[in-house]
């Protein structure tokens, strides 16, 4: 936080009174319902119909961060929520205030991701006449959110919000969003908003059928290559100690997802890292090859999986998870457990009479991580390689150090090279892949860490160009981030489909019209650094990384590098490509 408004914000909590003020309005029942949910920290932009919202947010103990555009907002709530584990909260105006938080709330819908979006609306009697900057919010974002609402009334608003903030918490977690017409917030109530609960008829089951759990636990003591995959849901529900302990206990190689990164050390010899479109070799063949699959917390999309009908093909699959819906929505189940993640895997340990006889099958993976290592070829000659620059800047941080991305090849080059043992430190856009998520999600994942926390972004130039403007917060609020920019002057991933599906034809992905990025983020307030040659690069990243305040490196990488392995799309995983020639 800038140094002004901590100033301010002492001075204003030393005039507060221990008991807050009776609200008066629909507006200020919204802010009591956040005060009353703990929130600390909002995201927004400020507009005509959301402006008695903000007025009422003056005297309270909440920050308000002003970012430059709502998709910023958006993505800084996101991150904030996955790092924090609390919903992160994202204000707009209406019509296109509201509109431009659309990528945001897809994405964390995709992701399962805590968010809650409260947008201004025009007045209730305006509504469908196509007045000044109006949109049917809650009919664009159904689709999109867990649970979206239209406010009715000045009395009940702040329970409706709060609603909102317990539902976007529970179960299995996504954006919900509330719609405030402006006569709603600027309405007369003294109706207290109770605290944020859910409704009474939504009841998430906790933990799975007993004889579902004990049919899946005998199925798993039988098996003889069994694997653990451990998704994005683990994290969620806070269960990466009881998946850890489990593994561990009963000798079982683990594969992660991408959003499942971080639910187990990947430096542990069980970790096989994750799998997929780009995972590690070793994890796609033990998924092809295993004969029982306990998957926790994941919902098999077609980037985990390839073809449906060559994923892990002589396996029993055994899936758990929070939504009903997930269960052999995309791969049959035979053992379908539904219930929290945390919960789940301590009933399955209970019900294992016996672990099972893993040794031939662990030294099998081992020879997998021989035989398929993840690697690259260093020519100090040739252009810098972003493989290196990923595992110098890991070894310049602490282990605790929290990654963002935005989505392209460095995304993959990230979650591939840097070794995570923690979780909540890997914040990225999986199921959406929204390009422009990694400048503001590293602001909201750095109000969300803790202070001694570092905080790195590794982007790319495409990515970094949609959403820079965000630096400029960073600047005011004295954020210390730093962001790679690995510059390779196309649009990467694109290019290396170019490459090897369609005849090396480069039709839109050749940027080559990228402005200095080092310059631009000292025009935005920040520091900046370029990096062209291998000997720059320990210097450079140590001066970046020391800096108090947000810096950005501008990192000059080969363009021709691609990233490996590869499956195509729809293919088997158990075919991965390690070199081009090889799709």
């Amino acid at each position: 936080m800038s140094s002004e408004r901590a100033v301010a914000r002492e001075e204003r909590d030393g005039e507060q009174d221990t008991d807050p003020d009776p609200v008066t309005t629909g507006a200020e029942s919204v802010v009591r319902a956040l005060e009353n949910a703990g929130v600390e920290y909002l995201f927004g932009v400020q507009g005509g119909a959301i402006m008695p919202v903000y007025d009422a947010l003056f005297d309270s103990e909440m920050t308000h961060v002003t970012m430059a555009h709502e998709q910023g907002a958006v993505h800084a709530a996101d991150a904030y929520g996955i790092v924090t584990g609390k919903p992160g909260i994202c204000m707009a105006t209406s019509g296109p205030g509201a509109t431009n938080l659309v990528t945001g709330i897809a994405d964390a819908d995709m992701d399962s991701d805590p968010v809650v979006a409260l947008t201004g609306q025009v007045p209730t009697d305006f509504v469908g006449s196509d007045a000044f900057q109006e949109t049917d919010t809650t009919g664009v974002t159904r689709p999109i959110t867990k649970e979206n609402y239209f406010a009715s009334d000045a009395d009940s608003v702040g329970d409706t919000v709060g609603e909102a903030f317990a539902m976007a918490a529970r179960g299995r977690q996504g954006p919900t969003l509330v719609d405030l017409p402006k006569d709603v917030t600027n309405g007369d109530t003294d109706a207290e908003p109770g605290p944020a609960e859910t409704p009474p008829t939504y009841e998430p089951s906790e933990t799975a059928e007993e004889r579902a759990v004990e049919r899946a636990s005998e199925a798993f003591t039988d098996a003889e290559q069994p694997v653990i995959l451990v998704g994005g849901g683990v994290i969620k529900s806070e269960a990466s100690e009881e998946l850890r302990a489990f593994a561990i206990e009963h000798e079982v190689p683990v594969v992660t997802t991408m959003p499942g990164i971080g639910a187990f050390p990947e430096d542990h010899p069980l970790s096989l890292e994750w799998a997929g479109m780009h995972g590690t070799g070793y994890a796609n063949m033990a998924l092809t090859l295993t004969d029982c699959l306990f998957a926790v917390g994941t919902r098999f999309d077609d980037r985990l999986t390839g073809g449906v009908e060559t994923f892990a093909p002589d396996a029993e699959i055994i899936h758990a998870d929070i939504d009903p819906a997930e269960i052999s929505k995309n791969v049959e189940a035979e053992y379908g457990l539904v219930g929290d993640a945390a919960a789940v895997i301590e009933q399955f340990d209970a019900a294992l009479d016996e672990s099972p006889e893993t040794e031939a099958w662990r030294a099998q993976c081992q020879e997998w991580k021989r035989e398929y290592p993840l690697d690259y070829h260093i020519d100090e000659d040739e252009p810098l390689r972003p493989e290196f620059v990923v595992e110098a800047v890991d070894a310049a941080t602490d282990d605790d150090t929290i990654v963002t991305t935005g989505v392209g090849q460095h995304q993959m080059w990230a979650s591939q090279y840097w070794t995570f043992t923690e979780p909540r430190t890997w914040v990225s856009s999986h199921g959406l892949g929204a390009m422009g998520y990694g400048v503001p999600a590293t602001i909201g994942a750095r109000l969300a860490a803790d202070e001694d926390q570092s905080v790195v972004c590794f982007d790319g130039d495409g990515s970094f160009l949609m959403t820079c403007q965000e630096l400029t917060v960073a600047a005011r609020e004295e954020l210390d981030i730093t962001v790679f920019v690995l510059n390779n002057e196309y649009i990467g991933m694109v290019r290396q489909w170019q490459d090897g599906f369609f005849e090396g034809r480069h039709m839109a992905s050749d940027y080559n019209w990228m402005p200095e990025f080092d310059v631009l983020a000292e025009a935005f307030g920040a520091n900046g650094y370029r990096i062209d040659e291998y000997d720059e690069v320990e210097d450079t990243i140590e001066a970046a990384l020391d800096d108090d305040g947000p810096s950005v490196v501008d990192v000059h990488i080969d363009p021709q590098a691609d990233v490996f392995p590869m499956v195509p799309s729809g293919g088997d995983n158990g075919r991965f490509a390690l070199r081009g020639d090889h799709l």
